[in-house]
């Protein structure tokens, strides 16, 4: 049957009124707005970019599966040059003025906090992405239906280490320690942290000082100074990313690690490795990305899909980062759209494949809403690749066990 071209003019103008599609049309469906407040300025830049590579892979990945019914995500991200206030305004623009549906704070600890009182305030679906102070989601005053963390948890490492290093101190009789932390909630917490679980392991160590630079400080003379003088045994820090290496090549020049034995937890980061001039060897350190661990082909992968597009390797922050773009993204087809109270439903207790698992696996835990299972160990620095060396995976049914036990004692059931 043939129609004559005013009979098609009619049937189209009906189609119009009726809300019939044309045929030999598609509509572009709405990109699903997600606002990713971060550090793309500054000493730790390069964090903050590597989340930013990382979400793009995967959201990449999973605009051509399809998207949520064909709409894609769109990422919005923005500088917070690594200040709270900036790191809140930035978050209340992308909710209230740019249209962002959810969030991913990609933020250190500082600005973590911060853009979580705005998402309290506003009822934004928020998912943590670094922030690793273990109150953010261990402290029952801290929780809300809203807001998940896809992060390491300082707590975790915390009891890792002090299990690791408590071995390594009964091996060398290591009992007179100090420490070297950032001087903000993160520093203080993790260091009261894994002090309170190398004591657990080994009661005979003695913390005989202590030293607690500024955040994105340029000169550690003063804390060097202090360290030196003290005459530890061993040395704990959980300074990261620029301040590290910054720290560490300052404390080489003056000869630190010749007589102490050095602890940080956050060494094992490519943009720690690959940027201090000349790594000492034997610096016991947690993993935080490593391409080699775990050991498993998925994770290989992703390294190597990082390096190609981006001519680098991925970071601490990389992994946590692809892991919230696929927990965000599972979640609103499992809900079957973005309402947010039925996208928190899906992510709570939600359990995925993950190549950063631990058994090949990562739960968003339900009971207080932060990831559990991801790989933790520690092992030792040489100056070449793989820059770290016999690592020694953590046992999470011993981290589960303690960490139940810390949250009793503080009343944060």
């Amino acid at each position: 049957m043939s129609f004559t071209l005013p009979r098609r003019a009619a049937l189209a103008g009906a189609a119009a009124i009726t809300g019939f599609p044309r045929l030999g049309f598609t509509q572009p469906r709405q990109p699903i707005k997600v606002g990713v407040p971060t550090i793309l300025s500054g000493r730790v830049a390069q964090l903050g970019i590597s989340s930013r590579n990382a979400m793009q892979i995967e959201v990449d990945r999973f605009n051509a599966e399809g998207g949520l019914d064909g709409r894609p995500i769109e990422l919005v991200v923005r500088d917070s040059r690594g200040t709270p206030a900036e790191a809140a305004r930035l978050a209340r623009e992308m909710i209230s003025s740019e249209g962002c549906e959810f969030l991913l704070d990609a933020e250190a600890s500082s600005g973590g906090f911060a853009v979580h009182e705005v998402v309290r305030e506003t009822g934004t679906l928020t998912l943590h992405v670094n922030s690793e102070t273990s109150s953010l989601t261990a402290d029952p005053r801290q929780r809300f239906w809203n807001a998940f963390r896809v992060a390491r948890q300082g707590i975790h490492d915390s009891i890792a280490g002090g299990d690791y290093a408590s071995k390594v101190a009964r091996a060398r009789n290591l009992r007179r320690w100090m420490t070297v932390a950032p001087d903000y909630a993160y520093g203080r917490d993790t260091t009261a942290e894994f002090v309170e679980y190398l004591k657990y392991f080994h009661s005979e160590v003695q913390v005989v000082g202590d030293t607690w630079p500024r955040l994105f400080q340029p000169d550690y003379t003063e804390n060097i100074t202090r360290l030196s003088q003290g005459r530890p045994q061993a040395i704990y820090s959980c300074l990261w990313a620029g301040d590290l290496v910054t720290f560490v090549e300052q404390a080489s020049l003056f000869g630190l690690f010749a007589n102490s034995a050095f602890f940080a937890v956050n060494m094992a980061d490519y943009t720690t490795l690959q940027q201090i001039r000349n790594l000492p060897r034997g610096v016991h350190s947690g993993n935080r990305y490593l391409k080699n661990f775990p050991n498993v082909p998925g994770n290989l992968d992703f390294a190597t899909e990082y390096n190609r597009r981006f001519n680098t390797f991925p970071t601490n922050w990389s992994w946590q980062s692809a892991t919230a773009v696929r927990l965000l993204g599972k979640a609103m087809r499992d809900a079957g759209g973005t309402t947010p109270r039925a996208v928190a439903a899906k992510l709570a207790g939600m359990r995925i494949a993950s190549p950063f698992g631990a058994d090949g696996h990562v739960t968003m835990r339900a009971e207080d809403q932060t990831l559990v299972g991801y790989a933790i160990g520690w092992g030792v620095t040489i100056p070449a690749d793989p820059f770290v060396e016999n690592m020694q995976p953590s046992n999470w049914a011993d981290i589960f066990r303690l960490e139940a036990e810390w949250k009793r004692n503080k009343g944060w059931n």
